[in-house]
This record gives structure tokens, sequence and C-alpha cells, in this order.
């Protein structure tokens, strides 16, 4: 193995110089972009014309989005993070809505082919085999379809188990790297989502399989779970918040009805604590989105809890989650997947949660209708309960009429005379 491996070593330029004009590049996701490839991109942005560049949320910085490049470089994102949110927002780059799901799809079945795909991955053991790490979800999928594979190989990868390697010989380039990966910030329990955290955890039953994505919200439900018995995890990602529930046993897995004894996921980020964690561990299997994210794969798993927050929600349960108004902030991800898959688990719970106002209280995310432009990215008819600091409403079942009273209920106080207001005056009370 070694001798192959020697032969596609090489240095960022030599390999950055097989991009070419009017193609298409992949990034790595998340903790597992390749921060070294994906900077040096820029140093040839003078003989690049109308490259494209498409990932998902990338934690590092995006310098070919910035606008002395939009000549050679345009993102196309697939999930907008804080380094290109302004570049979409501004029109200089684009973004395609999609469920975290069927984003392989695109790949695989040429929607979105893609020529050169920029991966980071563990050293190779001894069968040649190196794990993409922390981000298999899309990465692997967009590797297996590229034309031309260019890895960064960096020892601070953790090796990962599950769907989740390949082999030197299918690389086209590589290139050794040594540097930490990118740490996504932990949010806090306390305040607000403290008391969102303390509600849902008192719904989440024994035995059941939690998907949860990270913030501040997940944190705070993870933390009130230190009373529950074996819980399980089918999540698109997870963070460092499950770790004190696996070492404590609480987060066993022994219930699962799909991969028993397995925590499955897509893609992860968090603290070193959390890669250092994962790495070698035989609890953890990561799997590429299509599989974690396909809502009957989620449906396997007996109570299915899956969390998902939201920017507003109005008064007959529509959720937008992927905009503030027409400025798209984030994007579809796994929210749609995982309703769906828990709505049609045996004793399922799909739960919607938000704090209930915005900008120190001044504005209110229980609203009576959207605001113009907002994308709707879980429907009325999907969502089934809503959670927010002051309670919890079940909409599932229930009429235009009982869904506007149960969501003022849990509106914050004092919003809720001018929503019952506007619910008459639209005819819903």
């Amino acid at each position: 193995m070694h001798h192959i491996y020697q032969q596609k070593l090489t240095d960022i330029d030599t390999a950055l110089s097989r991009v070419q004009s009017h193609s298409r590049l992949y990034i790595g996701g998340g903790a597992g972009v390749p921060v070294q490839l994906s900077q040096g991109l820029v140093r040839r942005a003078h003989e690049l014309r109308d490259v494209e560049i498409t990932h998902i949320l990338t934690f590092a910085e995006a310098p070919y989005v910035q606008p002395q490049y939009q000549e050679s470089f345009r993102v196309n994102a697939l999930f907008i993070g804080s380094n290109v949110r302004g570049a979409v927002q501004d029109g200089r780059a684009d973004f395609t809505p999609v469920f975290l799901s069927e984003i392989p799809r695109l790949f695989r079945e040429g929607h979105l082919p893609i020529d050169v795909a920029l991966i980071s991955l563990t050293p190779p053991d001894e069968h040649g085999f190196c794990s993409f790490g922390v981000e298999v979800g899309t990465t692997k999928p967009a590797a297996e379809s590229a034309r031309i594979i260019i890895a960064e190989i960096n020892p601070n990868m953790p090796r990962t188990h599950g769907d989740s390697f390949i082999h030197i010989s299918r690389l086209t380039h590589i290139v050794e790297a040594d540097y930490p990966l990118p740490q996504a910030p932990q949010g806090g329990t306390g305040g607000v989502n403290g008391e969102i955290g303390r509600l849902i955890a008192s719904m989440i039953p024994n035995g059941a399989t939690l998907q949860m994505g990270i913030g501040s919200i997940p944190d705070a439900v993870l933390a009130n779970l230190h009373s529950h018995r074996d819980l399980g995890i089918h999540t698109e990602l997870f963070s460092d918040g499950v770790i004190e529930l696996v070492n404590a046993g609480i987060v066993n897995c022994s219930k699962k009805s799909f991969h028993p004894g397995k925590i499955v996921a897509g893609f992860l980020f968090g603290t070193q604590k959390l890669y250092d964690f994962v790495n070698d561990n035989p609890i953890i299997e990561m799997h590429p989105t299509d599989y974690v994210n396909d809502p009957f794969n989620i449906a396997k798993n007996d109570k299915m809890v899956s969390i998902n927050s939201a920017i507003e929600v109005d008064l007959t349960g529509q959720v937008c989650a992927d905009s503030i108004g027409p400025r798209f902030y984030s994007g579809v991800g796994g929210q749609v997947d995982f309703i769906r898959g828990a709505s049609r688990s045996k004793g399922g719970l799909p739960i919607i949660a938000l704090p209930a106002t915005a900008k120190n209280d001044t504005l209110t995310r229980i609203v009576p209708t959207l605001t113009p432009g907002a994308g709707v990215v879980t429907t009325r008819n999907d969502v089934h309960c809503v959670v927010t600091e002051f309670g919890v409403a079940q909409l599932y079942g229930k009429s235009v009429r009982q869904r506007a009273e149960a969501l003022i209920n849990i509106a914050a106080p004092h919003f809720r005379d001018s929503l019952r207001a506007q619910a008459q005056e639209m005819g819903y009370l």
C-alpha cells in the first residue's frame, strides 16, 4: 500500500492544478472541510473562470466567496453557513433547496455532476482504507461520484466506523496536512432554552431513539436526560452533549429497533473532546445521508423522537426554518426527513422547538402569518407539536381553530391578545 500512497502524494498547488475553468468542485462539509485545499483555491483565481463550488455548511473561512473572486468562483450552497450567507443574500452565490436525504442523489444521478472533490481523510490503515471521519454524510457520496478526488490526509481526523471508508487506490491526489479540526461552539443550557429543554425532556420516554442537531436547545434537552434509561441515537449530526450520556450508560442504544447498540449519524462537529470520543469508538456508526436521513429508515426506530428548530411558526402550524422573509438564512437540512420519519415511527414524536420571541422580547416567533417571502420548510400537515418556553402545543389531528388556540397559548404572554385579535380577523377563531 505504501507505494500507492507515495505515487499519489503531491503538494497542494500541484493537486489543485487539476481544477479547470467551467468545472464543478465539491468541498467536504462541516468539520471535515479540507482547510488547506479549500483556502489554496484562491491562489489560482487569476487563471480560472466560472468554477462552481458546491458544499453544505463548512466550518472554515471561505475566501473564494469574496467579491474580488466572483469571476473565478461561484458558490452553490446546499445549506447556507455564516461564511457564505452574505454572498448568497447579495446575489454573488447561489442556494439550492434540497432535503439532506436527497443530496447524494444529486451527485450520483448527474443533477450536480462533480468534476473534482476536495476532501479530508484519516491516514490509511494497513489495508489502505482511509476514514472520512467526522463528515461522511454528503462527502462520501460526492467523492464516489467525482471524476477527480483530491484528499488531505490529516492525522487529527478521527477514524470513525460504519460506511465511512475509501481505499487510497480511489484517490487521484494525496496532500498531507496536520492541523486541528475546526471546532464548533457549544450552546448554553440555561435561561429560555433551558426551560424548553426541560419541557422536551419530560416528553421523551425511556427507550426512545433521539435525533437532535447542535445548539442551545438540543444541548439543553440532553442536559435534562440524566434520569432517563436506555436511550438511543439516530441523527444526521451530534455534538459534545452526547458524550456524558454515553459515559453514564443512559445512551446505550440497547432498545433501538434499527442498528441496535449503535449511534447512527451522518456527520458531527463539536470540540476536540468530541473528536477524541468518536475516534475508533465502536458504538459510533457513520453513514451517508441518503441512508441516515431516509424517512423510511428513520421510521424503523421505534419511539423515534425528532427535535428541530424554527425561525417562526404561523397559527396554522406552518414552519419557516430556512429564511428570514425572502432572505435565505440556512437551509432545509434534515428537518422534513426526520419529522416524516418520526411521525411514521411506532410511538414516534416529531417536535418543533423555538423560543417564543426574538430581539429581546420585541418580536413574537409565533406569528399570525409567515413573513412575506418566508419559506415553508415543514408544512402544516407535517407538524405534530410545537414547544416554546411557555408550553407545548399539540397540533396533530387538530382543526385550524384548535391549532391557533394552542399556539397562542404558548406565545409570549404580552403578544397573546394581538395574536388572538388577528386570528379572529382571519376567521381562524
